[in-house]
């Protein structure tokens, strides 16, 4: 019949509807959550390089101290998504409230934690004497909106495996207009210097997690699903995030190692190198919101027992996945006259940052499917599998991305060290995918 054709396209055209709908408001809120960053740095620049300084050291601690707690957010959606799926809509609300509970623990010992070592740890990364102090007082204040940040990833996973991803992007802009309004009230019109960016900062990361808990507070009550601690409910999220943390943990390994290759290879290097970074972790919002699409959608399907609808998902959302890859490959080449003399006007690291960007711009496709199936590995669940394939990757990357400034090997050398990475994962990844394995239905994995 003449209907046939369409028949077999309604399913793709439906898979593109969903995962517009969740990855277009995803990536926006990812987008945003950089911003805070950047406006602290714009605001307690006018007050002094050794300010800038402090900010700086201070602000990657904190993002890496939170980073590993991912695993809060994409544990929390898979497991909320499959309830979704069973149709279980109390039980998701009460899966969820349990991860909030596991981020509000976690948060509380690593704020004890940083203001104990607040001093020791800044000292270790080498931070100079004019700008400790200022590292010392922003990380300290910053530590107490931690909570709220943990509370948030975890609020964000609640409300992916919901398929909700329009109310993060407008708690995010919201998060990111107080905190902008606030810093620059407290830093200059209260007259309180870093301190007040800092304070500024955790005032709106509160705001943001409070939003999230009136939501989240709202379906539980429509659903009748309880908000006390459950003991046996939170280990069992701590447990189901291990592999998810090990994961991150390996990844975070392969980009430190990474910059610290290149910062061997030497000032030149090491600065071209931190501007391909920022371009790659752009490229990276873009594919990781195609991801989320995948964690939310995959882990409905499998909660429903739909694993045809979950395959075609998984297929759809490769095909997105590369043809997203290639469209930000080449708009890597043709933004290049335009992007790189943002970062630098020195001519030996544009000739450095050069053919390095061009790989990157090759590589673009390898980590759409890369970034595709993470998402839909871990929709399923799968976080074993891909703490595994994680190791695998980092003890094969490690020892050539080291032996690259013995070989005589320049920053070139080390972004096709960096594909090959992304290759090994693309490996791994697939062969899981294809197998099937990862194709585990019912309510709970």
């Amino acid at each position: 019949m003449i209907q046939a054709p369409a028949d077999r396209r309604s399913p793709r055209r439906r898979h593109d509807r969903e995962i517009v709908a969740l990855a277009v408001p995803a990536f926006g809120a990812l987008v945003a959550e950089p911003l805070f960053l950047m406006v602290d740095s714009a605001i307690v620049g006018h007050l002094g390089t050794p300010q800038l300084a402090g900010l700086g050291v201070a602000a990657a601690l904190l993002t890496t101290a939170v980073s590993v707690f991912v695993f809060l957010a994409y544990a929390t959606t898979a497991a909320v998504a499959r309830r979704v799926g069973a149709g279980d809509l109390g039980a998701a609300i009460r899966q969820g409230m349990d991860g909030i509970w596991l981020a509000l623990c976690l948060g509380v010992i690593v704020v004890v934690a940083a203001l104990v070592t607040a001093p020791w740890v800044i000292d270790a990364f080498g931070t100079s004497a004019t700008a400790a102090p200022y590292a010392t007082t922003y990380l300290r204040i910053s530590a107490f909106g931690i909570p709220a940040m943990l509370i948030v990833l975890a609020a964000t996973g609640v409300l992916r495996g919901l398929q909700d991803t329009r109310t993060p992007l407008y708690v995010a802009i919201g998060g990111f207009t107080a905190n902008a309004a606030l810093n620059a009230g407290l830093v200059y019109g209260a007259g309180l210097g870093i301190a007040g960016s800092a304070w500024g900062t955790v005032i709106a990361q509160v705001g943001m997690a409070a939003a999230y808990l009136v939501v989240v507070v709202r379906g539980a009550r429509r659903h009748g699903a309880s908000l006390r601690p459950d003991l046996a409910g939170i280990r069992a999220c701590a447990q189901a995030g291990v592999p998810l943390l090990i994961r991150t943990l390996s990844l975070r390994a392969v980009l430190m190692i990474a910059t610290a290759v290149a910062a061997r290879l030497g000032d030149v290097d090491i600065a071209a190198h931190q501007i391909i970074l920022s371009l790659w972790n752009l490229t990276a919002f873009a594919l990781d919101a195609i991801a989320i699409a995948g964690q939310a959608i995959i882990g409905r399907y499998l909660g429903a027992g739909d694993t045809k609808g979950a395959r075609e998902a998984c297929r759809r959302m490769v095909e997105w996945g590369i043809a997203a890859g290639v469209g930000l490959g080449g708009l890597i080449v043709l933004a290049r006259p335009v992007f790189i003399p943002l970062f630098t006007d020195d001519p030996s690291v544009r000739g450095t940052l050069l053919p390095a960007l061009l790989v990157v711009a090759l590589s673009q496709p390898i980590a759409g499917v890369v970034f595709v199936l993470d998402g839909v590995l871990m929709g399923a669940g799968d976080g074993r599998y891909l703490a595994v394939a994680m190791l695998i990757t980092l003890a094969v990357f490690a020892p050539i991305a080291l032996l690259i400034p013995s070989w005589g090997g320049g920053l070139t050398a080390l972004w096709w060290a960096m594909t090959l990475m992304m290759t090994v994962r693309l490996i791994t990844l697939w062969v899981r995918a294809r197998s099937g394995r990862w194709v585990v239905i019912g309510a709970t994995r």
